[in-house]
């Protein structure tokens, strides 16, 4: 059995330099790190490293901030506006290779704050529904804190640890971060519908969480032999595969297995994984790695942008100069599902932004990174329309843009276009 301290004092294993990762999505343990912050007045110089965490993040907020410093691969809400500041920073890289950073030292790890279930009869606790690149973490960290929690659901694959790797546990008893379906918009609606008809029976589906995925996955309930091979997923499949569209039969890797590396949503989809062994929980490493996506049939993957120029750049993490999101999985399920026999790469987005601004551009903005080069984009999905730019050259490629933008914004588009192209 482990033996339970507080989580004050689990947090005294942390000393001012140390470099810090957090656990993140549902995983997220908030009570341990939580505590830590409460520590910012006698430490200093800490650094976080994480993806995506959920909560309140008060290590990201004054005070706090100025004893904790964020260093972050994937940037959410509530870290967004530390790392757009003097107080934090951003890591571009594909979530494939992140793994990558504490392997080979470049960002050596002192501690790791985890969140797992109770240990089973032989000591091996599981990490739930984040595994993404926790595994790696927990190898190359000098001590892990875990954070204990019999509401953590015990999932199949290689998520799990033994209590001789924890070196300090603190017991919880609350739910885990909880996420629910929210109705989608008429734009995402009509978005969801245009990309239901891209996907084939016996696709292997990537997407993510949100209105279009969601409408996606609603318009399939005609299909056949639905695969999931994917970074993460939420509520949407979970119908499904209740009625037997996803069975994954089609599938080269795990066969008839559900793929992913993390997972978030309500407690429903969480008492769903719960001991299911039809769900595999991998490492981002495998999950993301491109050699293994193509080995998969007809592979569809469904990504988003904030804006694409008229040649097909797609830039899917900042705001211009402000760091929005991250590169993430983008760039490994694009490139996978070209490559795949009969896949489909989908950049899927509303034609304009909530307050009517084109995401259609001729340029992307001042300082705006390119997520997906125009090399690698294939298909552009919006309210309007779908269009191919595979193997179409510039001038072709801005036509067929021009062609799903929103109609306010066409006439400019145009101009813009001649003026670049003659």
């Amino acid at each position: 059995m482990l033996p339970f301290i507080s989580a004050e004092e689990a947090v005294k294993n942390v000393n001012s330099g140390n470099r810090i990762f957090f656990q993140g999505a549902a995983m997220t343990p908030k009570v341990i790190i939580n505590a830590l912050c409460k520590r910012y007045e006698e430490l200093e110089s800490i650094e976080i490293v994480q993806m995506h965490t959920e909560g309140n993040a008060l290590y990201a907020q004054a005070p706090y901030n100025k004893s904790f410093h964020v260093n972050s691969c994937f940037v959410g809400g509530n870290v967004r506006q530390n790392v757009n500041s003097a107080h934090g920073d951003y890591i571009p890289i594909f979530l494939s290779e992140m793994h990558l950073l504490f392997k080979r030292g470049i960002l050596a790890l002192d501690v790791a704050f985890i969140q797992v279930s109770p240990p089973d009869k032989h000591g091996y606790c599981s990490l739930g529904t984040s595994i993404d690149v926790t595994l790696t973490a927990i190898h190359y960290a000098k001590k892990v804190i875990a954070q204990v929690n019999p509401q953590v659901p015990r999932t199949h694959g290689d998520g799990i640890i033994h209590i001789n790797k924890i070196d300090a546990a603190v017991e919880v008893k609350e739910p885990i971060h909880e996420v629910f379906p929210v109705e989608p918009s008429e734009v995402e609606k009509q978005i969801g519908y245009h990309v239901a008809q891209l996907v084939e029976d016996g696709a292997t589906l990537q997407m993510g969480i949100g209105g279009i995925p969601n409408v996606v996955l609603n318009n399939l309930y005609n299909h056949k032999n639905l695969g999931i091979h994917t970074e993460m997923f939420s509520d949407g499949v979970l119908p499904l595969i209740e009625k037997g569209i996803i069975t994954g039969e089609n599938k080269v890797v795990k066969n008839g297995k559900i793929v992913t590396c993390f997972a978030i949503g309500s407690p429903k989809l969480y008492e769903f994984l719960d001991d299911n062994p039809l769900v595999h929980f991998k490492e981002a490493a495998y999950t993301n790695d491109t050699s293994i996506i193509r080995k998969n049939p007809k592979v569809t993957a469904i990504n988003s942008a904030i804006e694409i120029d008229l040649t097909g750049q797609v830039c899917a993490d900042t705001i211009g100069k402000m760091q929005y999101s991250g590169v993430g999985g983008q760039m490994d399920f694009i490139r996978g599902a070209s490559l795949s026999e009969g896949g489909k790469a989908i950049i899927a987005m509303p034609s304009v932004t909530a307050k009517g601004i084109t995401k259609i551009v001729p340029y992307l903005k001042e300082g705006a990174g390119v997520t997906t080069t125009r090399a690698h984009v294939h298909y552009i999905v919006t309210e309007n329309g779908v269009v191919n730019l595979y193997g179409k050259s510039l001038k072709q490629r801005a036509k067929a843009l021009i062609s799903i933008a929103h109609r306010d914004h066409r006439e400019s588009l145009e101009k813009a276009m001649y003026e670049r192209f003659k």
